[in-house]
């Protein structure tokens, strides 16, 4: 497939993972007693209220005239309030992982779905996207539960820090961003190698198969 096809395929998946990534977050704060997202309006896959300059547009472009096997990206965080969740200790970090947490259940239903797929014989493209899919969330699962502000696996990190120095990483914002592009600078194997085990071991051979050979 043409890389500009496959890259305007990989940018569409990418988007809508993202931005169920995003609701997820939203949905688990309004469960868990806080609105804000809804009433920010928020809670919606309409691409356009979750889009980030950087994050969805710059950083896959440059993955993409990188030549990198994978894109990765991610939508604008939706807002919530902390103060009004029910469960005061541990809802920050509930609501933190719902955001992987849908990522890793796309990954399984669309890995799965190409492992199956491919043992009914369905075309080797639908089995190809499948996978594309899977992989792209697996690896959007992988990048946010690395432990570093302002990615969601810091809110694991966060349980085991005083207090003082959650509320002083906290503080800074979304400036910790520019820790993480330090992170994929010098240790852009990690996310690949772990994304890639789990793929292979949820989707299969053959699914890695038809995504070569289709993409």
């Amino acid at each position: 497939m043409d890389s500009l096809i496959f890259g305007i395929f990989q940018f569409a998946i990418l988007i809508f993972s993202v931005i169920i990534h995003e609701v997820s977050h939203g949905y688990a704060a309004e469960r868990l007693g806080d609105p804000t997202a809804r009433l920010a309006g928020r809670l919606t896959m309409n691409p356009i209220p979750h889009i980030d300059l950087f994050g969805s547009v710059i950083l896959p472009l440059l993955f993409f005239l990188t030549n990198s096997p994978i894109l990765l990206g991610w939508a604008k965080p939706v807002p919530y309030d902390p103060r009004n969740l029910r469960d005061q200790r541990y809802g920050p970090l509930k609501v933190a992982l719902a955001g992987p947490a849908s990522n890793i259940l796309l990954f399984l239903i669309f890995g799965l779905a190409a492992r199956l797929g491919a043992g009914v014989a369905l075309s080797p493209e639908l089995i190809a996207l499948f996978s594309l899919i899977a992989l792209l969330n697996v690896s959007l699962a992988v990048l946010n539960l690395i432990p570093i502000p302002p990615l969601d696996g810091s809110k694991i990190l966060f349980l085991f820090l005083p207090q003082r120095y959650v509320y002083m990483i906290e503080r800074a914002g979304m400036s910790g961003i520019f820790l993480v592009l330090i992170f994929l600078m010098f240790f852009s194997w990690v996310i690949p190698t772990i994304s890639g085990i789990g793929f292979y071991l949820v989707a299969g051979p053959e699914a890695i198969a038809a995504l070569n050979s289709v993409f």
